[in-house]
């Protein structure tokens, strides 16, 4: 498993291939069968989306290691490295993703973060990286909990990669109805249903990975119609800094009346700024000392250093301030 993270790029690489190659299929397939999934300006606007996506990865990571180290510390279990708790991670990763997606479309303030994701008017490959650049700040915090489990950071990390590499192949319409297997995973059937503005679609298929949650908490609905893709309010912007900003102007202006569930909102803001007060507003005794994801605190490190990226040196395994 920890070879998957540290050792060479190759396997990365390879798969950026892969999927460019697949986007580059389904440009020449929807060309071919008259389909128009794609319009230049769209996907253009899903490139840099991406790109910034990407840096702002690298601008958090600190971030987000310093929540995986902080969780792991206190954690109330030592669980075994073994199958059948990846097994288990893995489910409840896809568990917990199926909640914080649903939340993020019922919570105004989480909706702010996700609203990009449904931005486009077309469905295609590319649209499964139009995702916010704030967002890697608030998604450590929904999984934490796995941490404090015991799960290995490393079994939390791979299952939640996995979860999202494979919604990258529920975002086309170049499949359709996947028989017996739509009751049981994620498919791009399901998933063009929630990204429906359709009235019947609106709020449906949160799965991930397994649709099953949607069957037992009651937010799944077939494909019965051609989806009409988009937010309510139809097209929104091209400019990739304003639609990741866009949620928040309107959480700002008040303008989320049709989002709901303001007591669970105010709630998780709650959580969240106490959060964020722990982290940013005090000293955190924390030094990184990864050997194979083995995380020690030692000493005290300014919390505005979190925003830092890091250097790797495979020489003594050891996370460096550039």
């Amino acid at each position: 498993m920890n070879e998957f993270f540290f050792e060479s790029g190759r396997p990365k690489f390879f798969l950026i291939g892969l999927l460019i190659l697949l986007i580059l299929g389904e440009m020449l397939w929807s060309y071919r069968n008259n389909k128009n999934l794609y319009h230049w300006r769209d996907t253009l606007t899903n490139i840099l989306i991406f790109a910034g996506f990407q840096f702002s990865k690298l601008l958090f990571f600190s971030f987000e290691l310093a929540i995986g180290a902080f969780f792991s510390k206190y954690a109330l279990f030592q669980l075994q490295k073994n199958a059948w708790v990846f097994v288990l991670c893995f489910i409840l990763v896809d568990f917990i993703y199926y909640w914080y997606h649903r939340f993020s479309h019922k919570v105004k303030f989480l909706w702010a973060f996700h609203l990009i994701h449904h931005s486009s008017l077309y469905m295609n490959l590319t649209v499964s990286y139009r995702l916010n650049w704030f967002s890697v700040i608030l998604t450590p915090l929904f999984y934490a909990p796995l941490l404090l489990l015991g799960f290995p950071i490393e079994f939390v990390l791979f299952s939640l990669a996995f979860n999202l590499v494979y919604q990258f192949f529920l975002h086309t319409e170049a499949v359709g109805k996947l028989g017996f297997l739509e009751r049981i995973f994620a498919t791009p059937s399901a998933h063009r249903v929630h990204h429906g503005s359709n009235h019947e679609y609106i709020d449906k298929n949160f799965g991930g990975f397994l649709i099953i949650w949607d069957f037992l908490f009651g937010t799944y609905t077939p494909e019965n119609s051609k989806a009409r893709y988009g937010t309510t309010d139809g097209f929104i912007s091209n400019n990739p800094l304003y639609l990741n900003i866009k949620g928040f102007i309107d959480l700002a202006k008040n303008k989320m009346n049709y989002k709901c569930w303001s007591f669970t909102c105010r709630f998780f803001s709650f959580i969240y700024l106490i959060t964020i007060k722990r982290f940013f507003c005090f000293y955190i005794w924390i030094n990184f000392k990864i050997t194979h994801y083995e995380l020690q605190i030692k000493k005290p490190i300014p919390a505005f250093l979190f925003f830092q990226p890091y250097s790797f040196s495979r020489s003594d395994s050891l996370w460096r301030w550039r």
